[in-house]
């Protein structure tokens, strides 16, 4: 199966199955915590998990999808606080949780999304003591979220941030999540420890990739295309890979932190280019790509290891 048609087919499969856990809400509590999580999304989280457990047990994702579920619950409690924080209005082209609920009901819908995330996991069809590893491992991952986030927040105030200090900070604010629904997928599947640690260690890694291609996306992609306004990090001096590596070849971005009109834009891109800036952040990802790809190849050659390389590739190569 193509990699595309697999991903259409869970999400539809995934969007079903919280149709049937949440889709008839009972108060204003339940219908917020619903608001993003009935949004849309690409359900990348779930898909991960479904190939993860089949990669390892064929057909084993079926009886253990509620705990799929909880990857993408656990993906929108973040997402709801985030907007919080960065005071954002619109999300999938909707009104946020707090700006159409307020701020207090918005952090316990966010609150709701977590607990029932724990439920979901001990719903799966799994051994016991599987479900607790699970459960423990999604614990911990919520606390390196809101690590992640936190020096993300705290680089705002800095021009020093160093490659290891941002890669440490997207690996946790995007990176362990997506490991942690391979790990958790393979777990629940009956893969072995060496199978587990792999499956989170090549999530880590093309969750940190991913993140690294939307900062790309956000420089080269118009506005039409990727929904943010083009160049906006730069502009506002965040610290990602591209500053940081303009940085570290003496590139100063300070008189690029205005408004940018199309010409603006396009000579940034251009002189980033000409320095080899651009270059070498997708280098960087590539090598993430890599490296999560070689980590898996103790898997048996399944039609789930392929797509499992096509996916990490899909994490560099979208343009959206």
């Amino acid at each position: 199966m193509e990699l595309e048609t697999y991903l259409k087919k869970t999400a539809d499969e995934v969007n079903s199955l919280l149709q049937d856990c949440y889709g008839d809400p009972k108060t204003a509590l339940s219908r917020a915590a619903n608001h993003l999580l009935f949004a849309g999304g690409k359900r990348l989280r779930p898909a991960l998990f479904k190939m993860a457990a089949d990669a390892v047990n064929p057909g084993s994702s079926a009886r253990i999808m509620p705990a799929g579920l909880s990857l993408e619950v656990t993906h929108n409690f973040t997402l709801i606080h985030d907007d919080i924080m960065d005071k954002d209005e619109y999300r999938r082209g909707k009104k946020t949780v707090h700006t159409l609920w307020g701020e207090p009901v918005a952090i316990l819908a966010g609150d709701v999304l977590y607990a029932r995330a724990f439920h979901l996991i001990c719903k799966a069809d799994a051994p016991e003591d599987a479900k607790v590893r699970a459960v423990s491992l999604l614990a911990r991952t919520c606390e390196d979220i809101c690590e992640g986030q936190q020096q993300d927040m705290s680089f705002e105030d800095r021009e020093d941030v160093t490659r290891d200090e941002y890669l440490d900070m997207v690996t946790k604010k995007t990176g362990v999540l997506y490991g942690t629904a391979a790990a958790i997928g393979s777990l629940l599947a009956g893969g072995s420890d060496a199978q587990v640690d792999a499956f989170y260690n090549y999530g880590c890694k093309t969750g940190a990739a991913f993140q690294i291609q939307d900062d790309l996306i956000d420089l080269l992609e118009s506005s039409d295309k990727s929904g943010k306004d083009q160049a906006s990090d730069i502009r506002e001096g965040k610290q990602t890979l591209i500053a940081i590596t303009a940085r570290e070849r003496g590139i100063n971005l300070g008189p690029w932190r205005r408004l940018l009109d199309k010409e603006d834009i396009a000579s940034l891109i251009a002189m980033l280019n000409e320095n080899g800036v651009i270059h070498a952040v997708q280098q960087e990802a590539e090598a993430l790509i890599g490296s999560a790809i070689d980590g898996i190849s103790i898997l048996p050659e399944t039609p789930e290891k392929r797509l499992l390389a096509d996916l990490a590739w899909f994490f560099i190569k979208r343009d959206y």
